[in-house]
């Protein structure tokens, strides 16, 4: 919300609020003995009234900046476009590393080789001419049709210097979805990398808006022969860069305004969406996510999160503002591990899905260790959590003697750590706090907000919740009386979390009906999340209001919830719950992990001719399902919440089966039409059992 019209709402408590201190540790707001009334203090975030008239305090802030939302970094108030944000960092840290790939010309890998901030630009420049030198006019959109590389982030600064719109695509998308996306963005060009060229020549000729390709990466020589295809000319990144350097333009810099980005997200349903995003709500979300980290220079980051996901395209512009050197995986994530190993990052960011397979992965080496090495983990641990818990620090001895082996699983050297995408559960917040010794944040958001909605403040030791409101927003919670969800329930306030402020996108392109259906008149983006309010201004996400379901009984069902928790299971890699009001019980389809199965087939004795066979075995499904039930308990689900019939299969949830999104949530029409033979057997083996609610 503008601070104009913020002013104008509070100035009729203003003289109730306490001076706010120069030190932003204690910049929160107070309130004199007479403000009672008037305002509510909250910790980490500060209560506000909507409307003055309605006597209701709904509005949430940060209380690091309660009364004006952030819209610009404090500390650099000129930068107000990504191009800004970009030159800035350029003046700052020219001669500083900044993006570094293992993968040479001929496709072998080697040490991280590195191009300073300086060299990015000067090669930022020559790519934003030679797209002028091919006649692309200012205002077009340009694709981006690969994995995380140098390259990349280069196309991306250059479409912000010379005015551009990038549209990023996922390396993952077929055709039919890459085809609806540049044609309806009416994409101009499109740089990808010589496997993504030959999906795009295959219905190259159902492209009408397509001008140039653009190939990245291979030895130029090895090329293929590239020719103009349907009158789109076809050429290697290393010749439009060269071009461009023999005709080097002046920067084309947008305006704050400007549109920076058109983000397709898939969802799970129905064509993808174009989220536009201008370079002011960019800078706004990091600029408001800066209170939460101190980064410089002489850290370093893994890039190996999809960038066409909004969570890693914020950080990589949080990263430029702090000159932090980015190092990019091979491409693999099966050699993640090696990459990490090498590059020793000091800063991580993640989704809960790898989280949890560190977790159970360094879970079940203790349980197989046994004996003293067992005994020694669970007394470091227990001694390490106690300390934390009372607020002491942890004796140096556990760290040296267990801890230190963890950390180098992600090189060694992590000092900070975040999670989003979707909820952490928080034994594996836990977990990774005690094990790898950092400051580690969780945080929500999506592309309708350009990213984080609220984060976790920095010494917050409550887990469980995804913190308070990004500085650059409001949050508020909208009754939602079918779930029983309302702002009056005790002990927490719940409801629909809503967010209104400079990081709310503009719309959905050439979407003006969709729009509507998610902001409304007063400016609030209906998230279609269920939040509650925690003592101290902390946020929790406890439900979905979209992907719920109402069993037989009456009781409301969120699966995500109940996935996240099972996810925590040795067996599990993945898991869809399934469940609907004809039937009173849940059912689960669980992609068992392969090693860990064999392992517990071994213990048991049990033979078998292939995996397949032994996914069928009754014995496995009562294994499987007796571990859910106790991490079932440990996390307290109620009664109707857990699986009551389990179906173990071998093919994992991808986005080649059509069972997951590129962002790998679970797209659950699919995935009900997928296994809909396996869930009507389940229902029918509860039918004939005295299991069933």
């Amino acid at each position: 919300m503008d601070s104009v019209v913020a002013e104008r709402r509070l100035r009729t408590i203003s003289r109730h609020l306490s001076p706010l201190s120069d030190d932003l540790a204690s910049s929160q707001l107070g309130t004199n003995p007479t403000a009672g009334e008037f305002a509510s203090v909250q910790g980490y975030s500060v209560v506000l009234p909507e409307k003055l008239h309605t006597g209701k305090w709904n509005v949430y802030r940060s209380a690091r900046s309660p009364l004006k939302l952030i819209d610009r970094f404090p500390n650099l108030p000129e930068v107000g476009t990504l191009h800004d944000n970009f030159e800035s960092a350029v003046e700052r840290f020219r001669d500083y590393r900044y993006l570094g790939t293992r993968l040479r010309p001929d496709g072998t890998v080697g040490e991280y080789k590195w191009m300073t901030y300086g060299e990015a630009s000067t090669s930022r420049s020559a790519i934003g001419s030679g797209l002028i030198y091919h006649g692309i006019p200012q205002g077009s959109s340009i694709g981006l049709y690969f994995i995380n590389r140098p390259e990349w982030i280069i196309v991306d600064h250059a479409c912000s210097a010379y005015s551009y719109v990038s549209v990023p695509l996922y390396d993952t998308l077929g055709p039919d979805a890459v085809e609806f996306i540049v044609n309806h963005a009416s994409v101009q060009v499109i740089f990808c990398v010589p496997q993504t060229l030959s999906i795009l020549l295959s219905f190259v000729s159902k492209l009408p808006s397509v001008r140039l390709i653009v190939v990245v990466g291979g030895v130029d020589e090895n090329m293929p022969p590239l020719q103009s295809t349907n009158g789109i000319e076809v050429i290697a990144f290393s010749k439009l860069q060269s071009e461009g350097q023999r005709t080097l333009q002046p920067f084309r810099p947008p305006k704050p305004d400007d549109i920076a980005t058109i983000c397709y997200t898939s969802g799970t349903t129905g064509t993808p969406k174009g989220v536009v995003l201008t370079h002011s709500s960019l800078i706004a979300n990091v600029a408001g996510s800066s209170f939460s980290v101190d980064f410089g220079p002489s850290d370093v980051y893994i890039s190996y999160l999809p960038l066409a996901h909004i969570y890693e395209r914020v950080n990589q512009i949080g990263l430029v503002h702090y000159g932090v050197a980015v190092g990019f995986y091979q491409g693999d994530n099966l050699k993640l591990i090696d990459d990490l190993a090498v590059l020793r990052p000091t800063l991580f960011a993640s989704v809960p899905r790898l989280y949890n397979r560190i977790y159970a992965g360094i879970i079940n080496a203790v349980k197989e260790s046994g004996g003293m090495k067992e005994r020694l983990f669970n007394a470091a641990y227990n001694s390490k959590r106690k300390a934390l818990l009372n607020g002491k620090s942890p004796s140096p001895i556990w760290d040296r003697l267990v801890f230190n082996k963890i950390k180098e699983k992600l090189g060694g050297r992590v000092r900070f750590m975040s999670s989003g995408a979707s909820p952490l559960s928080p034994d594996v917040m836990e977990f990774l706090r005690i094990c790898f010794g950092c400051e580690i944040l969780e945080g929500y958001g999506m592309t309708e907000t350009s990213c984080v909605i609220s984060v976790m403040d920095i010494g917050d030791k409550l887990i469980g919740h995804v913190g308070s409101p990004n500085p650059s927003i409001e949050i508020k919670l909208v009754d939602v009386p079918e779930m029983n969800y309302t702002s009056d329930d005790v002990p927490y306030p719940r409801g629909e979390i809503c967010v209104r402020g400079h990081s709310v996108f503009r719309g959905y392109y050439k979407d003006e009906v969709q729009k509507r259906e998610v902001i409304d008149e007063d400016g609030w983006l209906h998230t279609g999340d269920i939040g509650l309010w925690l003592p101290g201004g902390r946020l929790k996400i406890i439900d979905r209001k979209k992907n719920i379901f109402k069993l037989a009984q009456g009781e409301y069902i969120a699966p995500e919830k109940i996935e996240n928790v099972y996810a925590k299971c040795k067996f599990v890699a993945q898991c869809f719950v399934y469940g609907d009001s004809f039937n009173s019980a849940l059912v689960a389809v669980v992609c068992v992990e392969p090693e860990v199965f064999k392992s517990w087939a071994a213990s048991q004795g049990i033979k078998y001719d292939d995996l397949g066979q032994l996914v069928k075995d009754p014995r496995a499904r009562a294994a499987v399902l007796a571990e859910m039930d106790e991490v079932g308990k440990e996390a307290q689900l109620r009664g109707f919440e857990y699986v009551k019939a389990v179906t173990l299969v071998l093919e994992p949830f991808t986005l080649e089966n059509g069972l997951l999104t590129p962002t790998f949530k679970i797209k659950r029409p699919q995935a009900k039409a997928y296994f809909a033979m396996e869930i009507a057997d389940m229902y029918a083996q509860l039918s004939s059992s005295s299991e069933a609610i």
